[in-house]
């Protein structure tokens, strides 16, 4: 979990992705909505993207993405991120996170 550890560290929203997963950019773009400013690691272009995957799948990541950390505390994939908004706990954990401003 070393690799997946370290790209977290002091970011308040990080998405894995892959380029081609519509719901990854259904995630990236409904969070980007609100204002934040995910860092975003595109796991099939990246040069250790294989070894982030496995990593995912260690912390429960099924399918591995999208996987969306906040305030470096992994928050789940698509049907997550999705459950919170709907239920209007999404944008109040991305302020916590000082992911975005009032």
């Amino acid at each position: 979990m070393a690799v997946v550890t370290a790209l977290v560290n002091d970011r308040s929203v990080v998405i894995f992705s892959k380029s081609s997963c519509c719901m990854c950019h259904t995630i990236k773009t409904l969070i980007s909505s609100f204002g934040a400013n995910p860092t975003v690691y595109e796991l099939d272009e990246h040069p250790k993207g294989q070894q982030i995957e496995k990593e995912l799948k260690g912390l429960g990541c099924k399918p591995s993405v999208p996987a969306v950390f906040i305030g470096q505390e992994l928050i789940g994939g698509a049907n997550e991120i999705m459950t919170l908004h709907l239920k209007g706990q999404l944008v109040p954990l991305l302020l916590r996170a000082n992911a975005i401003w009032v």
